[in-house]
This record gives structure tokens, sequence and C-alpha cells, in this order.
């Protein structure tokens, strides 16, 4: 396919299944991982005597992903930017898969000593730096085969990954929660990190039959590739970066309070049991896979940044209800608390993000700009949310109100950056 030849609907939906499978797999190795670390890794990877020394130590891994993740953005887009999305997709995939086999593989601390968080460390960092290329290649594929005036639409798409990766990640642990809990803990947990490798084939076997993007493709053709990307995206879009990690905030906090924190706030602190709690985060992913493309069209007729906005302010609307209703222990008002916030609200952020952040930047540093700003965003917007998740509600005697309070905070300033965007094409200074 030429850069002067649109691409054909065929070719559209290859791309847009090809994105989402392989969303799909990146999203479920990665938040495997958080679901696991808080129920899992801190006893067997990071037994000490205080439980919540030892589940900060295990979130600690997890956060250290969201730290990899700039540097695997930064890589891999830059090489996306040089040589094509494609290849650096297919690599991506490679990675996050391999590394989550070998954790389902991996010996405790009680049979190999130190080794054994030392090796975790290592394989969650391998983790981080594919799926810090991956989201960024792969939005960008359906961004950039779709027509303009649909781009919102057709880059929410792969966003659905994030929904399908968590659903499939928590509802997997939760069946496996269903045999004792000395079986679980033994062998039941890894079988849901080595089946991630049936995932890694199908999404490579996709991958492998897509064709570069027409914009790259241009890109290539005028030879006006950036000589180094990260240099040009720092020189000419500081603005732009800024914005787009502001925007960003909301989308980490709230995505790893409700979604990965929830799970050990509900087992822990309402007694709700572990089995019922996945579940009900998986409902709410359920429910987030058709609220996505439903508000990523929305974002194509209200414009990225006000669509993008208005679901911020919302999600601060909803914190402080949500966990009230999740502290009653009901069952019924925890789903409500889960499937309204997580499952329709968030995806009102969710679903624009990726063409909100694509529209930053042109196609010469785009892998490379979208990349960085969702990934190094990533570190202090996702991974540590956990952390300072946990530390908030303990220090306040397990009382939620000071992690609201830092919900809110994180969607006001989203919702500040988000409107600073003007436009839906914002140009470099």
């Amino acid at each position: 396919m030429s850069e002067q030849t649109q691409p054909t609907p065929g070719q559209l939906r290859r791309v847009v299944v090809a994105s989402v499978i392989g969303a799909t797999i990146e999203w479920y190795d990665f938040f495997l991982y958080g679901i696991v670390a808080g129920i899992v890794f801190n006893k067997l990877y990071f037994p000490v005597d205080d439980p919540v020394v030892s589940t900060l130590l295990a979130y600690t891994t997890f956060a250290i992903g969201f730290v990899a993740r700039p540097l695997g953005g930064v890589i891999f887009g830059h090489f996306g930017d040089k040589i094509g999305r494609k290849n650096m997709l297919v690599m991506t995939l490679m990675i996050m898969g391999v590394a989550t086999v070998l954790i389902g593989l991996l010996p405790t601390y009680d049979q190999i000593g130190m080794a054994a968080p030392i090796l975790l460390l290592l394989l969650r960092i391998a983790q981080g730096i594919g799926i810090g290329g991956e989201w960024g290649g792969a939005v960008l594929m359906a961004y950039e085969y779709a027509p303009k005036e649909k781009r919102g639409f057709y880059a929410s798409l792969p966003q659905i990954g994030l929904a399908i990766g968590l659903c499939l990640a928590s509802g997997v642990t939760a069946l496996a929660s269903i045999m004792p809990d000395e079986q679980f803990m033994a062998w039941g947990w890894r079988i849901a990190f080595v089946a991630s490798i049936l995932l890694v084939a199908i999404g490579l076997y996709i991958r492998l039959k897509i064709l570069e993007t027409p914009e790259f493709a241009k890109v290539k053709a005028t030879q006006s590739e950036a000589k180094i990307p990260f240099v040009d995206l720092i020189q000419q879009y500081p603005k732009n970066i800024i914005l787009g990690m502001g925007a960003r905030y909301i989308d980490g906090v709230f995505f790893n309070v409700f979604a990965v924190f929830s799970i050990v706030y509900l087992s822990k602190y309402v007694e709700v049991p572990r089995t019922t709690a996945l579940w009900l985060v998986t409902l709410a992913a359920f429910t987030m896979i058709f609220a996505i493309p439903f508000f990523g069209r929305l974002s194509d007729k209200w414009g990225r940044p006000k669509t993008y906005a208005i679901g911020a302010f919302l999600l601060a609307l909803c914190a402080f209800p949500a966990f009230m209703m999740m502290s009653t222990g009901n069952t019924i008002l925890i789903a409500l608390a889960l499937v309204i916030p997580l499952g329709i609200v968030y995806a009102m952020c969710y679903a624009p993000e990726a063409a909100l952040f694509a529209d930053l930047f042109d196609a010469r540093v785009r892998y490379t700009g979208i990349s960085f700003v969702y990934q190094f965003s990533g570190i202090f917007a996702s991974g540590i949310t956990p952390i300072i998740a946990t530390y908030l509600i303990d220090k306040n005697g397990g009382n939620p109100w000071y992690l609201c309070g830092y919900v809110v905070f994180a969607a006001l300033v989203s919702m500040f950056s988000a409107m600073a965007i003007r436009g839906p094409q914002a140009k470099p200074r």
C-alpha cells in the first residue's frame, strides 16, 4: 500500500483487531501482576513479620514496572518513529509474554531465598519495558489508519484491550481462587501466568499480517523522519507534554485505586471474600468494554479535551460515594460502587485518551510523544498509587477518606490540564 492509497475497510478492520488483541494480551499480563501482588507475592516473595510492610514491598515491585515503562516507551518510540510501528509491536509482545510466563514458573523465597524477589523484580522490569512500547504502537496503528473525523472512535478500540485484559486477569484469578487457599498459594495462581503463552502465540500470528500505517509510510517516503525523535519532542512540544501528563494523572490514579487496590481493600478491611471482590472488578471491566467505544465516538463529536475534562470532573464526584458504598460490605452496593465509576465513568476519560495524546504530536515524533506522555506520567499516576493507597488507609485506621481526597485532587489536576489543551489538533509552540 503506497502512501497515497487510502486503507480499505478490510485493512482497517485487520489493524483494529490486531491492535485490540495485542493490547488485551499486554494488559492481561500487566494487570495479572498487580492483582496477584497484594494477595500472593507479599507472602511468597516478601515474607516479613508485618503484613503491611510485605504488601508495600510487593507493590513496590508493581511500581517498578511503571518506572521501567518510560524506558520502553522511549526505546520503542525511537525505533517506531525511525523504522516503523509494526516491527516494534511484534517485539514488545514477545518481551511481555516471555516475562509473564517466567513469573509463573519462578521459585519462591522459601525455595531459593533472596534470588526469588530479585528475579521477580527483573521480570517485572521486563514487563514494564514491553508495555512501555506496546501501548503507543497499538493505539497509533488504529489512529493513523482511521479517517480523521473518526479517529477518536477508532483509537478508542485498542483501549478496550485494557478492559478485556483486566476482565481476563481478574476472572482467571477468581476462578483459581475457588480452589482451597493452600493449593491456590502453592500452584493455582501460576496457571494464569503460564497461560499467557497461548495468548501471545495468537497475537503474534495476527500482528505479522498487518501493514505499516499510511501516515508513517508517508514520513518514510518523504525521508522526513526525526533524527533523534526524543530530542525533537522535548524541544518542540514542551507544553503539550506537560498538559498530556497532567491529563493522564486521574487515569492512572483512579484505575489503580478501583481496579487494583480495591481488591485488597475489600478483602482486608471490609472482609469481603477475595473471590467476590475479584468477580465484581471483572463485572466492572466487562461493562467498560461497551462504554469505551461509546465515549470514543462521543469524543469525535464533542472534541477530545472537552470529553476528557467532563469525565475527570465526574470521577472526582464518584470517589467518596463509591467508597462509602464499598465500606457497607453489601454486595449489591459494592457492585454499583465499582461498575458505575470504573466500568462507565472512567471510560469517559480512558476512551478519548489515545486520540487526545496522539493529536498533540505530528507523525515524525508521535510514537515517542504519546509513549513518553503516557508512560512517564504513569510512574506517579499509576505505579505508586497502590503504595499511597495502602499507606493512607493504614494511617487512617482503615478508613478510605484520605484516599478519596487524593483521588479528587488527581481528578481536578487532570480536568484543568485537559481544558488547557486547545482544540483536537494541538500545535507545538
